[in-house]
């Protein structure tokens, strides 16, 4: 939901982000290409999400494959840094970042998957509960460009965590509020969503991550 920023980038969701902020800042139109799911940004909104996009661990990178640790000081630097993951996430055009995809390793993660509502901070989310019934939705990832599988995860979920000031919170969600959650969660424990999908859809996801990379490669 980040990613990034994590985003999960369900296509209508980063069409609908996309078409908000462009129109926003130049009243433009918004195609999404089908291709490869890339959306045509006002050159402002683009400059903005490439230089959050820049600062976002990419797959390869070992710490999407760390487990975090907890928060245990809730401090005016945990606040700032939750301050600095709204706006990466913001510029990024994402609906959700965890703390591990910026290569800190601490069980935070933000979200906001309504546009102009408050911002979502978990601080050592726990899943206490989650639904025997799933569905099925295309997810993407800020750390995986260009990459979307399907994955399937519970409807509802119950959370508990802490926010920015440690104080307990309880979080009941469903329908993609729980997804972003779940998603999130997941970096948090180093999990990818590549690990959650079919052989079949992660080999054609490997294809399309190492041509992306090698265009990454300087000449």
């Amino acid at each position: 939901m980040p990613e990034a920023l994590d985003q999960i980038e369900d296509k209508d969701t980063l069409r609908r982000a996309a078409a908000e902020d462009s129109d926003a800042a130049a009243g433009d139109s918004v195609a999404v290409e089908k291709e490869t799911a890339e959306v045509e940004l006002d050159p402002e909104v683009a400059a903005r999400r490439d230089a959050a996009l820049a600062q976002v661990r990419k797959f390869g990178d070992p710490v999407l494959k760390t487990r975090a640790r907890p928060v245990d000081r809730f401090d005016d630097a945990l606040r700032e840094e939750v301050r600095r993951m709204d706006v990466l996430m913001d510029h990024g055009l994402g609906i959700g970042l965890a703390a591990t995809q910026l290569g800190v390793l601490h069980r935070l993660l933000v979200y906001r998957v309504q546009s102009g509502a408050p911002l979502a901070t978990l601080a050592n989310p726990v899943i206490e509960w989650s639904s025997k019934e799933e569905e099925i939705t295309e997810e993407g990832c800020l750390s995986l460009p260009l990459v979307h599988v399907d994955v399937e995860r519970p409807v509802y979920v119950r959370v508990r965590a802490q926010d920015e000031y440690g104080e307990p919170i309880l979080i009941e969600a469903s329908g993609l509020e729980a997804r972003v959650i779940q998603h999130e969660i997941d970096h948090l424990d180093g999990v990818l969503i590549l690990d959650r999908t079919s052989r079949d859809q992660r080999k054609e996801a490997m294809k399309i991550l190492r041509d992306w990379q090698d265009r990454q490669r300087p000449e």
